[in-house]
């Protein structure tokens, strides 16, 4: 591990909670299926992932070129900049690929997994994007994701221009129904002001602030146990889908 994992894993209690959520789903997930090599595991939307940083697995990034204004405020996509800085501080990728998931060339059955954090919610073809996913994983395979909870977060303040939809839990298993064989969804992070001060950058210029976003992301962290059937006030939908 490089130092940039170990400091990260150290400080998921602190970082924002859907971060440390994701992160212990994933490695629950890589433990029961593991066997002799790392998995393979495909990061749709990847970018410089939190979501699969310290994984014992090898990864693939696979994202969009960084070409517009909004992707750059929103750090969507990817650039040479974005993957100097990712190949320098994860040990666990195993290569880049530059494209569109619906229009992916990636052949079928090449990962033992995938994952799509905060990621279908900005795709056009929704249903295409899980076609494609589904086609890539091998079988006995899963897929893992996360999307704003469409039945809560209409009445929060969402600031993303690039959303193009919100799904309700009943919509995203549905979706996901018709491309996996065993679907789970359920709700996550609690919202309020905790998780908003939590979710504000980190700094060390700012050490206020930097501390204020750290004790929020604890409190956060405890405000959200045990919301797996919680619509009202979580923030998320988190899927697994298995193949």
């Amino acid at each position: 591990m490089t130092p940039f994992e170990i400091l990260r894993t150290l400080a998921i209690p602190v970082l924002p909670v859907l971060q440390g959520r994701a992160h212990f789903d994933l490695r629950r997930l890589i433990r029961q299926g593991r066997s002799a090599k790392a998995i393979s595991l495909l990061d749709i939307g990847g970018r410089s992932s939190p979501y699969t940083t310290a994984l014992a697995a090898r990864v693939t990034l696979l994202d969009l070129p960084r070409e517009n204004e909004i992707q750059e405020q929103l750090s969507l996509g990817v650039n040479d900049e974005v993957l100097a800085k990712v190949r320098k501080r994860r040990s666990n990728i195993d290569r880049v690929i530059i494209e569109d998931m619906c229009q992916t060339t990636l052949p079928d059955d090449s990962f033992d997994a995938a994952v799509a954090v905060e990621v279908i919610e900005h795709v056009p073809d929704d249903d295409g994007f899980l076609a494609q996913m589904a086609r890539v994983i091998r079988p006995g395979g899963w897929a893992y994701l996360t999307t704003p909870n469409g039945e809560w977060v209409k009445h929060e303040l969402n600031d993303n221009p690039d959303h193009l939809r919100h799904y309700t839990r009943d919509q995203l298993d549905a979706l996901l129904q018709r491309h996996f064989s065993d679907v789970q969804v359920v709700y996550g992070v609690k919202t309020g002001k905790a998780r908003w001060r939590g979710l504000r950058s980190f700094s060390l210029r700012h050490p206020i602030r930097l501390g204020v976003s750290m004790v929020s992301n604890l409190i956060n962290h405890w405000q959200s146990r045990g919301l797996d059937d919680t619509h009202r006030r979580t923030a998320h939908l988190i899927a697994i889908a298995r193949k």
